[in-house]
């Protein structure tokens, strides 16, 4: 594995992060009591948020999965990895093709620091990790482990998982993900899911305040803001679902529509 630009801003454990609320929430050991006390109230006013999380994530191994063994993608750029939970988006991509690339791109630290002791990438495919912040397009596509790992000229697919809704309307969100949308050839994919409070407004609403109350501000879309993320991109059946609807596997957890606030779609960009 091959670690990136990084080094832009010192380690904060004394506030809860995404990433590791995320972590935590999902039973990892890759957090701080500040994570713990956040996600211990998030879960609290919407006790199904581990049944979202993991349906999140289920949601990127499969769409990941499939692009690599049902369109032949090789490709791999992941914005907003988190933190390391096995399998990795290298792990299921290269276990389809070994000679798989994949960039992770995330803006915490402890990400970075497990990043170089987990992510090992397969021979014959390469994965490296670049420390920055899906605000800052430039700085992920000018990075040197994005310029050195993927190439322009072959499909790239796109991950923005578990990512967009802390991205506000005013924060240009559709011009963040055209600007990493653009330079990819015809041919590449974008899998992104979008957080939505249409299934469970009231318990959604309050897990919002909490992530608000710790400096995480989140931005709840419709299912027509959620699809509007993917215009001018042809969509993947089954379309924009909630992701534990998006090609479930026989053997997926089950669970109830109420308990997802995640719509999620795979798209390809067009020739």
């Amino acid at each position: 594995m091959h670690i990136g630009d990084g080094g832009q801003e010192r380690l904060n454990t004394g506030t809860a992060h995404s990433a590791r609320v995320y972590d935590y929430i999902l039973g990892g050991k890759n957090h701080y009591p500040a994570d713990t006390v956040a996600g211990d109230a998030m879960v609290e006013v919407w006790p199904a948020l581990p049944v979202h999380m993991r349906a999140n994530r289920a949601f990127m191994l499969r769409a990941s999965r499939y692009l690599a063994r049902e369109r032949g993608v090789r490709q791999f750029l992941d914005i907003g990895t988190g933190l390391p939970t096995s399998p990795n988006l290298h792990e299921v991509v290269q276990g389809t093709a070994p000679e798989s690339k994949v960039v992770y791109v995330d803006n915490d630290p402890i990400v970075l620091n497990y990043a170089q002791a987990l992510l090992n990438s397969t021979p014959e495919g390469r994965t490296t990790y670049v420390e920055a912040d899906m605000r800052d397009p430039d700085a992920i596509l000018g990075s040197a482990g994005f310029r050195d790992t993927l190439a322009l000229d072959e499909p790239v697919a796109l991950l923005v998982v578990g990512m967009l809704h802390f991205i506000h309307p005013g924060d240009d969100d559709h011009g963040l993900l055209r600007r990493l949308l653009d330079p990819l050839p015809a041919g590449s994919y974008l899998a992104a899911t979008v957080g939505t409070a249409d299934f469970a407004p009231q318990e959604v609403g309050r897990v919002a305040e909490r992530y608000a109350a710790e400096g995480m501000p989140m931005a709840l879309r419709t299912r027509a803001e959620a699809a509007a993320f993917f215009d001018g991109l042809e969509l993947i059946e089954p379309g924009l679902v909630q992701v534990h609807k998006w090609r479930p596997d026989p053997d997926d957890e089950q669970v109830s529509d109420e308990d997802i606030a995640m719509y999620g779609a795979l798209a390809r960009k067009p020739s």
